[in-house]
């Protein structure tokens, strides 16, 4: 089974202050991390989108960035895993994990996800129109794999703009399950956030 994983690094970083994906832990860039994950988990080949070594250009949203590196997989790619270079100490045991299961359960497409510590309330401006159950709620991370068919049919079909390439997919119909992830994973939004991997990193995550 071919797996082809994609990388999203194109992204201006404008609540970082910067181009994230170009700071470094450790000596060597956010979507290195990101990308050497994948490898070391068993995806074969990986496309990285963003100006960086071997890229290829991204696009003006997420999705159309995932839509370039999907024009550069190989059509006999079965499997296609996308990843964000913003989370870059997703391990290489998760990615394995995903793709056993997504071979296991015969689903489209799985998604790591962690609780929700923080209680969450719908709103209405500045006014709370109901506080939603936790236990219900989850935060879904990434990386995300799909089969290759239903990922490209997503990009193809679905209309407007997502967060996500896994909500994508659920919105033509295919089937999504997650399994848990990895607090370690977390995204990279702001400067801070780098002292917390550098913590993660000190502790042993990110291989």
């Amino acid at each position: 089974m071919s797996i082809w994983g994609i990388v999203v690094a194109a992204g201006d970083g404008r609540r970082f202050g910067g181009a994230k994906q170009h700071f470094e832990l450790k000596g060597r860039p956010l979507w290195e991390w990101s990308r050497d994950a994948l490898i070391e988990g068993g995806v074969d080949d990986v496309v990285v989108v963003g100006l960086v070594p071997g890229g290829v250009e991204g696009g003006v949203r997420r999705r159309d960035s995932v839509a370039a590196g999907l024009a550069r997989v190989p059509a006999q790619a079965a499997v296609i895993m996308v990843h964000d270079a913003a989370r870059p100490l997703a391990s290489s045991r998760l990615v394995a994990r995903l793709c056993a299961h997504l071979d296991a359960e015969g689903v489209d497409c799985v998604v790591p996800v962690v609780p929700v510590r923080d209680t969450v309330v719908e709103v209405e401006g500045s006014r709370v129109v109901r506080t939603l159950d936790r236990n219900r709620l989850v935060a879904v991370q990434t990386p995300q794999v799909f089969r290759a068919g239903a990922l490209r049919k997503a990009h193809a079909e679905f209309e407007g703009d997502a967060t996500d390439d896994a909500s994508m997919v659920e919105a033509i119909g295919a089937r999504v399950v997650t399994v848990s992830g990895e607090r370690a994973a977390m995204k990279i939004t702001y400067p801070e956030d780098m002292a917390i991997a550098e913590s993660f990193l000190r502790k042993g995550a990110g291989s």
